[in-house]
């Protein structure tokens, strides 16, 4: 329930600095993407400056660590993906507990992983890429986002569900990932689509999957994985807001207050929309029950990818 009543001093001067949001991820990806859309209206209806460190490393798992760690006064605010809800499957020593150590605040933002090729491949769908990695016999390699990233774990599936092999290649962000399909260092890469959106519209790349529950509003022309002929590959990647547990929860309201209002903005849902992300605006209970709700289903892909904790 949002805070009712009247703030202590303390907390009736917050913000009185700037605020850092924390993303950790590379520029340029899909989270720090959303982070530099929504940290312009929010400092303004907060009247303070906030700032963007990009803390990158193990998948996300080095910044959301450091958030966790992060005093909780409001002034340390985790921007991130799904990816923190993932990385306990698979690493062995994560530095922090997604449930326990942090107050979810906003669902900000969702987006399908895309799969996408260079044009010169010569594959149009996905049908035609699966066969030609299966002629090519484990040759093929592709790039993601990171290790235990959502689109990481995307991609792995497909290798399970279609019986084939790629080669991951590990980049720090989908920005990242993405160049290196363009500079041709991969064949394949599996990103959230905001970060391949531009070149898939511009016909630099060739999509040939989305893992959405339906098609993208503005790239009718590319099928879902399920209308692909792989039942249940829905595997979303979305953003979202959260503070370290302790934070006071008059701020946590405050700031999910706020947030909510910015992204009910048609000018902002339109900016969101045009880098590959709807927006999903979901509250703070809302974001609790679907980490939740999160991790038995993504331990279930972990398991059919045969990925083992490293």
């Amino acid at each position: 329930m949002p805070f009712i009543g009247h703030l202590s001093p303390a907390l009736a001067a917050w913000p009185d600095r700037p605020i850092r949001f924390l993303v950790p991820f590379g520029t340029g990806g899909p989270v720090d993407v959303i982070a530099r859309l929504i940290a312009p209206p929010l400092a303004e209806s907060l009247k303070v400056s906030i700032f963007i460190e990009n803390k990158v490393g193990a998948a996300g798992s080095i910044g959301v660590g450091m958030a966790a760690r992060s005093d909780p006064d409001g002034y340390t605010i985790l921007v991130t993906s799904n990816t923190m809800v993932i990385n306990p499957l698979l690493y062995l020593n994560i530095p922090y507990d997604p449930v326990n150590d942090f107050l979810p605040l906003v669902d900000m933002a969702g987006s399908p992983t895309v799969f996408a090729v260079q044009p010169k491949l010569g594959v149009k769908n996905l049908k035609e890429f699966v066969a030609l990695a299966k002629q090519r016999a484990g040759s093929l390699n592709y790039a993601s986002s990171g290790f235990a990233t959502p689109a990481h774990l995307a991609a792995e599936f497909l290798k399970s569900r279609a019986g084939i092999e790629m080669t991951h290649v590990p980049f720090n962000g989908g920005g990242p990932a993405v160049q290196g399909l363009l500079s041709g260092a991969v064949d394949m890469v599996s990103t959230a689509l905001p970060g391949a959106h531009p070149q898939i519209v511009s016909g630099n790349l060739t999509a040939i999957g989305v893992t959405g529950a339906k098609r993208w509003f503005d790239l009718p022309d590319i099928p879902t994985m399920v209308e692909a002929g792989y039942s249940g590959f829905v595997l979303d990647t979305y953003t979202m807001m959260l503070l370290p547990a302790k934070t006071p929860r008059e701020i946590a309201d405050k700031l999910t207050a706020a947030t909510m209002d910015i992204l009910k903005q048609p000018e902002i849902v339109a900016k969101i929309r045009k880098v590959g992300f709807e927006v999903t605006a979901g509250d703070s209970e809302s974001l609790k029950t679907r980490i939740a709700a999160e991790l038995p289903l993504w331990a279930e892909v972990v398991k059919q990818a045969g990925i083992k904790p490293k």
